[in-house]
């Protein structure tokens, strides 16, 4: 399970039979129904400021009118993650995608996502607040909430400081097997020590940010519950997998 499924990388990476990945970001998981359903990418898609900007305004519109959920929607969100700047996906207080366009040399675009759709027709997504996806006592979470910096805009709502306490407290209280990464912040060390986290660290580069910084950055790997009967040794074959939030390399759709 994965509450912060982001760009669904462990998800792709475990390819589990049964999995339930949400997002509060409702156009992340708009652009992974529709691949669930075979996605191909029609429109124009290159690396244009011009055209980008019209994309944009176009997926706005959109938003607007209450047609976010359209395979228009998710083409045009893909279109956007892809070309904006640093990978960001970010939007203001009214909903609207905000992000400038980027800045790269080269972008090679995907129009055809059927490959991921017989993996992902197995998978439950979800839309909605990480306390409100069901979790069986024995599933394995893996959890990757915003990270503890001062930029944590990836929807409409800010992810604040309660909120990392909420996740955390959450978490701690699953009998099941959990895994759950940060930015190695001391206040995020010291809160998940408290709940009876396992803690290591490792050095990460930094993917997103409103400055562009990819300087490496420290990263905390906290976990809980993974000795026998863990996700190593599953108590049953009902045990799923469940994910929680930001990009990875394969499709890269919600930074």
């Amino acid at each position: 399970m994965e509450p912060f499924c982001g760009g669904v990388a462990v998800s792709l990476a475990l390819a589990p039979a049964k999995a339930v990945l949400n997002d509060r970001n409702p156009h992340v998981i708009n652009f992974y129904s529709w691949l669930a359903r075979g996605l191909e990418i029609t429109m124009p898609m290159e690396n244009d400021e011009q055209q980008f900007y019209a994309h944009r305004a176009r997926f706005n519109d959109l938003l607007r009118a209450g047609q976010h959920q359209t395979a228009e929607a998710a083409a045009l969100f893909y279109y956007l993650n892809r070309t904006g700047f640093n990978g960001l996906c970010r939007f203001n207080r009214t909903g609207e995608f905000n992000v400038p366009f980027g800045r790269y040399a080269r972008i090679n675009y995907r129009r055809d996502f059927l490959p991921y759709a017989k993996l992902f027709q197995r998978w439950e997504f979800r839309s909605g607040d990480f306390e409100t996806v069901p979790l069986e006592p024995d599933d394995f979470v893996y959890a990757d909430p915003p990270y503890d910096v001062p930029f944590t805009q990836y929807a409409a709502e800010v992810f604040r400081w309660e909120e990392q306490e909420r996740a955390a407290e959450w978490l701690a209280r699953h009998p099941g097997p959990v895994v759950l990464s940060n930015q190695a912040t001391e206040r995020i060390c010291r809160l998940y020590a408290k709940l009876g986290f396992d803690l290591n660290y490792r050095d990460a580069p930094r993917r997103i940010s409103c400055t562009g910084d990819r300087t490496p950055a420290k990263e905390v790997i906290a976990s809980r519950n993974l000795g026998a009967g863990g996700c190593g040794s599953p108590k049953s074959t009902r045990q799923r997998a469940k994910v929680v939030r930001p990009a990875g390399p394969a499709l890269n759709p919600g930074g």
